[in-house]
């Protein structure tokens, strides 16, 4: 396993995480993902320990909650030797004050992560939207007495702009409050937006990157082709939200596969392999369901890519024009309020 620095704080973790959206269970439209039992999680978990990963992620959106519950479980007797993420934000009930970033609603979650985690303190929590209603200033002192509370160790944000990301750590430490260190940002071979504005940023204000989705929601596994654009019933037939021009994307997977032979790995592991090579990302999150999966991706810290190969990866700019490139953006902007994003984007 790989180690780095979590931006400019003091925090050491694995290049890979382990992240555990697929934990818990549901009959509805979320179904595609959260799909993974006790038992199972306890066997990713163990078999992410072993293989050195040190960093382990959820949020209290995740399975309405079972996902922090069945980690809390599965990383009880670990405890002290990890670093435990979660994510606050978006909505945990149907009352309207039960979700976004008002003071009410971070201090509530927190305490009630607490809970589900089974621990009492988070290393790092993350804003996991942005609240558009909500003032910064509000927003940050929340965090900050909860860091003050001995709660939370270091704070972090996940899908802000770079301006948004700028605004509130300029409040923080206007303030003299703890600053973000942590970004959990979508990255991968196929999404790489943030390389225009977010990655400047972070990488001069010392911000860590926690890449989320690094194979674009299973579409760089391998699995999807032109023959079998389903995947063999993969979670993309049920669980489709990040824009991708598909035929780039196989055009992308074809080229992938030839690179990937010359080094007797899987698409899935060169697509990993490439963002290891950023000195900018922090951690990689992975997300698997069986061991199969989260074996194969492991591996991928054993490939490295020449300078011809990076290069080559790296030529494979693909950005969606599709209407649903802007809607993304739009809702991530607004704070993902409309009831369409929240269960999209949930």
């Amino acid at each position: 396993m790989q180690y780095a620095r979590l931006g400019n704080s003091g925090l050491i973790v694995s290049r890979l995480a382990f992240g555990v959206r697929t934990l818990g269970h549901d009959q509805g439209a979320m179904g595609a993902v959260w799909k993974t039992g006790q038992e199972e999680a306890n066997a990713l978990v163990g078999r992410s320990l072993d293989a050195g990963i040190n960093f382990f992620d959820t949020a209290d959106g995740y399975a309405t909650g079972q996902s922090e519950v069945m980690l809390g479980k599965a990383l009880r007797a670990r405890r002290q030797d990890i670093i435990l993420s979660t994510k606050i934000g978006f909505r945990t009930g149907l009352a309207i004050t039960q979700s976004g970033s008002s003071a009410r609603h971070i201090l509530n979650s927190a305490e009630e992560c607490l809970k589900r985690l089974g621990t009492d303190y988070i290393d790092l929590l993350s804003i996991h939207r942005l609240d558009a209603y909500t003032p910064f200033e509000e927003s940050a002192r929340a965090l900050e007495d909860l860091i003050t509370r001995g709660l939370v160790r270091y704070l972090g944000f996940s899908n802000f702009t770079a301006w948004q990301a700028a605004k509130f750590i300029g409040t923080q430490k206007q303030h003299n409050y703890s600053p973000f260190i942590a970004a959990q940002m979508y990255y991968s071979l196929l999404g790489r937006d943030l390389e225009h504005e977010v990655v400047p940023f972070c990488r001069d204000a010392g911000v860590g990157i926690v890449v989320w989705s690094p194979l674009a929601s299973g579409f760089l596994s391998g699995r999807y082709t032109r023959q079998d654009s389903t995947g063999g019933k993969g979670r993309l037939t049920g669980f489709d939200i990040l824009p991708i021009e598909k035929e780039k994307g196989y055009d992308s997977i074809d080229r992938m596969r030839e690179i990937a032979n010359r080094h007797r790995a899987t698409v899935a592991q060169i697509a990993l392999a490439w963002l290891l090579a950023k000195p900018y990302v922090s951690t990689i999150l992975v997300g698997a369901s069986k061991l199969v999966q989260l074996d194969d991706n492991l591996r991928a810290v054993n490939v490295q890519l020449s300078p011809d190969e990076f290069r080559n990866s790296t030529s494979l700019r693909l950005r969606s024009r599709s209407t649903r490139t802007g809607s993304l953006l739009r809702h991530r902007r607004c704070g993902a309020r409309s009831p369409e994003c929240q269960v999209k984007m949930r």
